[in-house]
């Protein structure tokens, strides 16, 4: 395996191919160039060359099949390769032993064998240990290689665990914080609103006015409500986004009805949406008239809503516009991140829609959500 971004790992197989099959026929021709050669040993040299193509496919038997042209002629280049090749795909090292015997002894094997007198057969030997040396050479690069290649592999592998560790970890300190904020939430904040709904049940049977039994009994029913909504919030912090959360149930347009109704406010639903939007729609619509009635009844007591529903006839999209009248009493300073109105206007951008809020023209105030068709998609 060689250096990432280096010019030649881009070099396409068929071309590396090609080059190394004429470096070989360059080999050979030089080898023949004047020797008396039979047709047997140049065929047997030609095929040698070219199967050098397959040698990626069939290391082991290219390998063998350019043992016969270095046995009859000095043809070295076409069995490196293939030895090269068969290194750099094998682990077993003692076929590479053998194979680079072979190679020593078809290279020193004198060819045709005759009687070979005490001075030829010592340089025989000694060509012998020369070749063997040499082909050492190729043997080593390829495991080099291969070792290469192994290391990245297994540096890569290492890294991913690293990855995977550090996710988990963070995912660790996402479920202890969520399971802090669920623990302060069950144990501080219901606490306090269920003080509430108690205190406001005894304001309410002790009240003698029908009105102001009439408020207390609202402030015990939302109280109630909002309980429910800290139960539920507290679940799925602890769920730490599980399958838990996935399978929660969540608010669609059937609870808007309960919504109006159960809100203490005066208000009056109109008009319908389109039967068939998206769950992430519907949860936007049912959060929008959600926040607006929350803010009527924090900072304009007394005020009238109305919530529209609307849906274009030729397809261009739907949405809702909640409008209140003027408040017609003052309103107690009640404490608010203001972060509501943002995180409606971040559920339109994420439909691909629009949101608006401002005072409305007879001194009240308007909240107004649309959606395009595409983005209920």
């Amino acid at each position: 395996m060689t250096a990432p971004g280096a010019w030649w790992t881009r070099v396409p197989d068929p071309v590396v191919d090609a080059v190394v099959v004429a470096i070989a026929a360059a080999d050979v021709r030089i080898s023949l160039w004047d020797a008396d050669a039979s047709m047997a040993a140049r065929s047997l040299a030609a095929f040698a060359c070219v199967a050098l193509v397959a040698r990626r496919r069939l290391p082991l038997a290219v390998f063998l099949v350019t043992l016969p042209a270095s046995l009859m002629q000095d043809v070295v280049f076409a069995p490196f390769a293939a030895l090269f090749t068969l290194a750099e795909r094998s682990r077993d090292r003692r076929l590479l032993a053998v194979c680079a015997v072979l190679f020593a002894l078809a290279s020193a094997a004198p060819w045709p064998p005759d009687d070979l007198s005490s001075h030829d057969r010592a340089w025989t030997v000694v060509s012998f240990f020369y070749t063997l040396a040499t082909a050492a050479a190729p043997v080593l690069l390829g495991q080099l290689l291969q070792a290469r290649r192994d290391l990245a592999r297994r540096l890569i592998e290492i890294e991913e665990a690293r990855e995977h560790e550090r996710l988990l970890h963070s995912q660790a300190v996402l479920a202890r914080e969520r399971a802090q904020l669920a623990r302060e939430m069950h144990d501080v904040v219901s606490h306090q609103v269920s003080l509430i709904a108690v205190q406001a049940g005894a304001l309410q049977v002790a009240a003698q006015d029908p009105d102001f039994k009439e408020g207390a009994r609202t402030i015990r029913s939302l109280s109630v409500d909002t309980l429910d909504e800290l139960r539920h919030m507290v679940t799925l912090l602890r769920a730490s986004g599980g399958r838990a959360t996935e399978l929660t149930p969540q608010p669609t347009l059937a609870d808007l009805h309960q919504l109006v109704t159960t809100s203490g406010i005066d208000t009056e639903l109109s008009g319908e949406l389109p039967p068939d939007i998206s769950p992430p729609a519907q949860r936007a619509v049912y959060r929008t008239v959600q926040e607006a009635l929350t803010n009527v009844r924090k900072h304009a007591p007394g005020a009238r809503a109305t919530v529209r529903l609307w849906g274009a006839d030729d397809g261009g999209g739907f949405g809702v516009t909640v409008t209140n009248t003027p408040t017609t009493r003052p309103s107690l300073p009640l404490p608010g991140s203001h972060q509501g109105l943002v995180g409606l206007k971040e559920r339109a951008e994420l439909l691909g829609g629009t949101f608006e809020s401002g005072p409305a023209p007879h001194g009240g105030y308007r909240v107004s959500l649309r959606i395009p068709a595409r983005g209920d998609a």
